[in-house]
């Protein structure tokens, strides 16, 4: 009977590391699917996990005052956390498998040795979740920063997959010094054909965050799931009316504690009363380890009170604090120039929606960055101030906006960057081109040179070339053709400011005036309606 118990529990514990890994798997194939692949349009990408996650939902349509159709999905994930517990946690979410493995790693290599006992506070998580929901409700979305699906795709894509790919580079090169060709044209081929850019701003810190979160599991299992994760915390709420309840045989059970001592999340198995319905996430580690088999989930539709979901202290007081920090703070994420006069170099992916509305939907999570096959999609550091940090732009000196592309607006999960065809979206000015004359070489040296020009993708040409006289130092005079913008026409691709020879900074570079998507990031200021009128006159 016993046996028997402990091979069921044990079969259930492989089918939920069976899950993981499809989960993660699915995850990881949706990801690398998502870039050019010859077509103009590709199919369901990673933005479909994004659906299902419930917090990405709840704070989108509260930030943006908007209900987005596909998060309709999120109510599968709602539906079975209600009955079912926190089954998404240990069964779906690819972040978790990365922490389950990590942690499982870290056991083996004697880094981690499970405590006796962890009284440690659950509270961070349920904290980060309150101030991401008054955020929302102030119109800031802050989810994005830790939501599990937006940190891991964001951390893949501009991080783990370019490192993986400088490094398979390296070893492409290596094969070809030992002989072995076949080998490294096969690696070679293989990383043109996952389109892997491998140049991105801020991909050292997105690395070094995403390091030492995996490096957490060393310090406690599934450190993210227990302190840090806002979605966790809020399916650990829903989760007091799930049906699935722990119970433990007092007959059978002989106290050895085994089950509160292997608790991937603290839980709290033993004693039966100290469980935490909100914190188990059904991995089945405590069942399959049971002596006894004393452990059990029977079925049961008793809710459980509030205190015993999460056993945090959620009194009345420091809900209060936490509401009043999230209201004093959320002010400051806004105190930036930008939102007085937009940063020059902020250009926005073409099917951006306005600034306000953009940040208040876009949840920092890279896919946009990932498929752009030029690399020019970026993480913003500081051009939009605090809420803006790692929404994408447009960076021409790396990249360009490929004109027979869209793929951007195709992998956008939120509908803050809104999906457009070929045709709509080389109609979008992301921005203006400019000559430096100073710097350019038909002005400055008289020497020929039409690069910018034959490169520009717009029929008719944005960019015109007209006979320009240049004095030499020698104080001759040469009549070269040089550039000049037909701001009309000008998209704003930023392709001339890429391709332009001047090595260091380009004659030629783009910024964000113009925008179509903006109303007030014009070429020149509209003086009546920025300033107040005088009383005077």
């Amino acid at each position: 009977m016993k046996k028997e118990r402990s091979r069921k529990y044990r079969g259930l514990e492989l089918l939920r590391i069976a899950s993981q890994a499809v989960f993660f798997a699915l995850f990881l194939r949706l990801l690398l699917g998502a870039h050019y692949t010859g077509e103009d349009y590709i199919g369901s990408t990673v933005q479909r996990f994004f659906h299902f996650d419930p917090l990405l939902a709840l704070v989108t349509i509260v930030s943006a005052r908007l209900v987005y159709a596909y998060f309709v999905f999120a109510l599968v994930t709602v539906a079975a956390t209600v009955l079912f517990g926190r089954v998404f946690c240990g069964w779906v979410c690819p972040l978790g498998a990365v922490h389950q493995f990590s942690s499982f790693a870290f056991k083996r290599t004697k880094l981690l040795r499970p405590p006796r006992e962890d009284k440690a506070s659950l509270a961070p998580k349920y904290y980060i979740l309150l101030l991401v929901l008054v955020g929302a409700v102030l119109g800031l979305d802050l989810a994005g920063y830790l939501d599990p699906l937006s940190f891991l795709t964001r951390s893949l894509s501009v991080a783990v997959l370019p490192a993986l790919a400088q490094a398979l580079g390296g070893l492409t090169g290596a094969l070809h010094g030992i002989g072995a060709a076949g080998l490294a044209r096969s690696l070679s081929q293989a990383l043109q054909n996952w389109t892997v850019n491998t140049t991105f701003i801020q991909g050292f810190s997105v690395g070094l965050f995403f390091l030492g979160a995996i490096a957490l599991n060393a310090r406690k299992e599934r450190f993210w799931c227990r302190y840090l994760c806002p979605t966790g915390a809020l399916l650990g709420l829903l989760s007091r009316w799930n049906l699935l309840k722990l119970r433990i045989d007092g007959e059978k059970c002989i106290k050895c504690g085994l089950c509160t001592q292997h608790c991937e999340t603290q839980a709290h198995p033993y004693p039966n009363e100290m469980w935490k319905s909100g914190e188990c996430i059904y991995c089945m580690n405590c069942a399959s380890i049971c002596p006894t088999a004393a452990i059990g989930f029977p079925l049961s539709a008793r809710v459980e009170k509030l205190t015993n979901v999460s056993n945090v202290n959620l009194s009345r007081r420091k809900l209060l604090v936490t509401t009043l920090f999230g209201l004093v703070a959320a002010p400051f994420f806004r105190l930036t120039p930008s939102r007085k006069r937009a940063s020059l170099k902020l250009i926005r992916p073409p099917g951006a929606l306005a600034e306000d509305k953009f940040l208040a939907k876009c949840v920092k999570c890279g896919q946009c960055m990932r498929a752009c096959p030029t690399g020019g999609l970026q993480p913003v550091l500081t051009e939009a101030g605090p809420e803006g940090i790692y929404t994408p732009r447009l960076v021409p000196k790396i990249g360009y906006c490929e004109y027979y592309c869209s793929l951007c607006t195709q992998v956008c999960p939120t509908g803050a960057i809104q999906k457009q065809t070929i045709e709509a979206k080389n109609k979008i000015k992301i921005g203006s081109a400019w000559v430096n004359k100073s710097r350019c070489i038909p002005y400055v040296l008289g020497k020929p040179c039409i690069v910018c020009e034959e490169h520009c993708p717009v029929s008719p040409k944005a960019i015109k070339l007209v006979e320009v006289e240049t004095k030499l130092p020698d104080g001759s005079v040469v009549v070269q053709k040089g550039p000049v913008i037909d701001l009309e026409l000008c998209t704003g691709c930023g392709i001339c400011e890429n391709k332009c020879p001047i090595v260091d900074d380009p004659a030629i570079f783009v910024t964000s005036v113009g925008e179509t998507r903006s109303e007030k990031n014009r070429l020149l200021l509209n003086i009546s309606a920025e300033t107040p009128a005088d009383p005077y006159k």
